[in-house]
């Protein structure tokens, strides 16, 4: 039986099985492991400067590399095919130029300035390879197109994808419990086996050809979610990269994951991470707070988190399209013809056309848009005959009763609708199940009228996007469509507020798909709207598509990440954690590690020691109920104080009988207070207090402010401290908690302005204490 912990990572990826022998370094001379995967070798990392790692790694070349950027991806952008006729078999590959990881690269060469940068794939294929042919296979895909693929075996890579990433993953972040069996899989261990398993894999075939120091790693989607963690454990330093290009689910769905804090803290080992949307960012962001119970702030615009020393900085930008590949359509002799036969079609038989272009799944919402759509017709009699709605449907990624409970919903109401609403000659809804070419799709654009994106969820749908350079046309369309080279374009969109580029295209009717009446009064508007202000929409949405394509997305993020990585041959790195657990601890150039051998050694030389020993949190754990100290803290502590040459104290706000009570079996043992004050303990020595004990009236200012905030914040406490008072929210609701102890900290501020107090805000807690502190009180004692 697998291990709940998974804490050893290459037993539990063991059967997965890489295929092949490691791949050449891509013309490159590999650097040896000990030199470019710093913080594995800790006498080389604990160096006062990585000046020895530096020359070595300097060593490997005489100029500068080129820069490279490896992408990681479930799928290689790569079309593959068996060969037929009498050549003996063997396998052909051609680019796939719908891959937006292969138009990033074209887009980022053309018009970003990058087109030295050198791009390597890592991926799988869509096809199943035989194990005889993985060699081949392997050496005709690096040669020829620099792509590095990941052989899985058919059962793994069934349960990975169809799986852990189908069942679990993408229902999840779809908003998608599974409270039954039927609604969604529930959640199955030996999935997410397979789920590490594979992620294991593809950090085996990056480690063969990766040059830590130098290259950029990017890893896409969900599919890959803890490969973080791999590559991190492998390189401390590593610059990495992650884009999550599906929804994040606010952490009210996500937390339901059983592994949820494996995957955060995986997460949380890329140095940048990409969303489409601030809500997915905001959402990840909430997780992070809620379950790890880390805090973020913008920096310079920028929002970042600490991890364990490191920076991670958190990403939002929306992708874009291939505009090159987009115009090349337009302009391909098939595409025009097309677009006269549906001019001729629709047009000539003035008739409007929406246009729907969906995949067959359950959170595309085509029933919702056709039950919208059947109420235009109802409420609006003088649409019937003229509208018609045309609803590509492209095949289902995934598998199994929802998706055939969807064709056939979809199928049964496109019947109804033309059974209540046709006419001769006319037909109100035309329903495209089979595959269609990008160019028929194109024309389908052009033509439309309005273009109806209503997903219930959807990470980020480019069919808007798409659609208004299609609007836009050229001069070749032009001439089809009838229109002069002065005529401004026009287009309308009627979007779901639920799908990714929503906020992106602020001119479009946005609605709530689940209110069919409000689609369908959408739909209306977009057929009545004044022309004028048709084309002032298009305008807007057509200059922010046009200079935000899928080249300026990458190249954007390329830029951020190399920004975030700026300083990681500064930082010293320590691996720590087993496991999905691992993380790398950063810290300051200038850091020391603590050796208990030193610090032995001047104990010992020294004939005078003041000791000071905080309490909560240190001595006692701070999440600690039982605040009292254990006895085997209290004989250390005597044992501590038994040396003459030692005056030790311990540094706590607690009450001085509680602590009297606790400490008194111990020795020569002082209190000094956090908060302006000595205290002895103990009576056959004379310690002398220094500081007075501070006047405390104003507690009954703080108290009842305090007190009205504990009533409105469920879960937060006030603790009095003798000469301090705090209010504490740990066990509040994070956000919420946060928001209070703001108008906590300034309604403090306010009333005890003309007090001897400061009020301090703390992780989780609000203080007010008097002004002066101890450690500016001197201490005389007399033997």
């Amino acid at each position: 039986m697998v291990s709940r912990s998974y804490s050893n990572l290459l037993e539990l990826a063991s059967g997965g099985g890489g295929g092949g022998e490691p791949l050449p370094s891509l013309g490159r001379r590999r650097i040896p492991r000990v030199v470019t995967a710093s913080g594995i070798v800790p006498d080389l990392d604990g160096s006062d400067d990585d000046t020895d790692a530096a020359s070595a790694a300097s060593d490997h070349s005489s100029h500068a590399p080129r820069e490279r950027t490896i992408i990681v991806a479930n799928q290689l952008p790569i079309r593959a095919s068996r060969r037929t006729g009498g050549g003996g078999g063997g396998w052909e590959f051609s680019w796939d130029e719908d891959s937006l990881l292969l138009q990033l690269k074209d887009s980022l060469r053309e018009h970003h300035g990058r087109a030295d940068m050198e791009f390597v794939y890592v991926g799988g294929l869509r096809d199943d390879v035989p194990p005889a042919d993985h060699d081949e296979v392997a050496h005709q895909l690096l040669e020829g197109f620099r792509c590095v693929p990941t052989f899985l075996p058919a059962d793994l890579r069934s349960r990975f994808y169809h799986g852990f990433c189908k069942q679990q993953l993408w229902p999840l972040f779809h908003y998608m419990l599974p409270l039954s069996p039927e609604l969604g899989g529930r959640f199955d261990r030996t999935l997410w086996q397979a789920y590490v398993s594979v992620n294991k894999i593809f950090a085996d075939k990056i480690l063969e050809v990766i040059s830590p120091e130098e290259d950029y790693v990017w890893v896409h989607d969900y599919h890959l979610m803890i490969l973080p963690t791999f590559l991190r454990k492998r390189f401390n330093r590593v610059k990495l990269g992650f884009f999550l290009h599906s929804p994040f689910p606010s952490s009210e769905i996500y937390k339901t994951l059983p592994v949820r804090e494996e995957l955060l803290r995986s997460l949380l080992n890329a140095d940048l991470i990409g969303f489409h949307t601030f809500d997915y960012a905001r959402h990840f962001l909430s997780c992070c707070g809620r379950m790890l119970g880390l805090k973020y702030e913008s920096r310079r615009g920028y929002i970042a988190l600490e991890y364990y020393g490191r920076t991670v900085t958190i990403k939002i930008l929306p992708v874009g399209v291939h505009l090159e590949q987009l115009q090349s359509v337009l302009n391909l002799t098939e595409t025009g013809v097309k677009v006269a036969e549906l001019l001729k079609q629709f047009c000539d038989q003035n008739r409007l056309l929406l246009l729907g272009v969906d995949d067959m799944d359950i959170f595309k919402g085509i029933s919702l848009k056709l039950l919208a759509f059947e109420q235009l017709l109802m409420q609006h009699p003088e649409w019937r005959g003229r509208v018609v709605l045309v609803q590509i449907a492209n095949p289902a990624r995934g598998r199994g009763k929802d998706v055939k409970e969807v064709q056939d919903e979809s199928y049964a109401m496109v019947r109804r609708i033309n059974d209540a609403f046709g006419q001769p000659g006319y037909q109100p809804v035309i329903l495209i199940d089979r595959p269609l070419q990008f160019y028929e799709r194109m024309a389908y654009y052009v033509v439309a009228e309005c273009c109806l994106v209503t997903a219930v969820r959807d990470g980020m749908n480019l069919i808007p996007y798409e659609y208004i350079i299609a609007r836009q046309g050229n001069e070749k369309i032009d001439r089809i469509l009838g229109l002069s080279p002065s005529a401004r374009k026009k287009s309308m969109l009627v979007l779901s507020e639920f799908i990714g580029c929503s906020p992106s295209l602020s001119g479009a009717i946005r609605v709530n798909p689940w209110n069919v009446d409000a689609v369908a009064d959408a739909m209306d508007s977009a057929l009545e709207m004044p022309e004028g202000e048709k084309v002032l929409r298009h305008e807007k949405h057509h200059k922010y598509v046009s200079t935000h394509d899928v080249g300026y997305w990458a190249n954007s993020f390329l830029q951020d990440l190399e920004r975030t990585c700026l300083d990681h041959s500064r930082r010293r790195c320590w691996g720590i954690g087993f496991g999905l657990r691992f993380r790398v601890v950063a810290l300051d150039p200038n850091f020391k590690k603590l050796a208990v051998e030193h610090l032995v050694s001047a104990y010992r030389r020294t004939t005078t020691r003041i000791i000071l020993l905080d309490y909560d949190g240190t001595l006692m754990p701070q999440t600690s109920f039982g605040k009292s100290p254990s006895s085997k803290t209290i004989d250390m502590l005597s044992s501590l104080c038994r040396d003459q040459n030692n005056m030790v104290f311990l540094v706590s706000a607690k009450k001085r009988s509680t602590l009297d009570e606790w400490f008194s079996p111990c020795e020569n043992i002082g209190l000094a207070a956090e908060h302006g004050y000595f205290l002895r303990l103990k009576r056959d020595a004379e310690w002398e207090t220094c500081v007075p004990v501070t006047d405390c009236s104003w507690k009954q200012i703080a108290e009842p402010v305090m007190k009205t905030y504990t009533e409105t914040t469920d879960g937060s406490t006030i603790e009095d401290k003798e000469t301090a008072i705090v209010w504490s929210y740990e066990d509040a609701d994070p956000d919420f908690g946060s928001c209070q102890a703001k108008e906590l900290h300034d309604h403090l501020e306010s009333v005890l302005a003309n007090e001897p107090v400061t009020v301090k805000a703390g992780l989780n807690h609000v203080e007010v204490k008097p002004q002066v502190s101890w450690f500016t009180a001197k201490l005389r004692c007399s033997h």
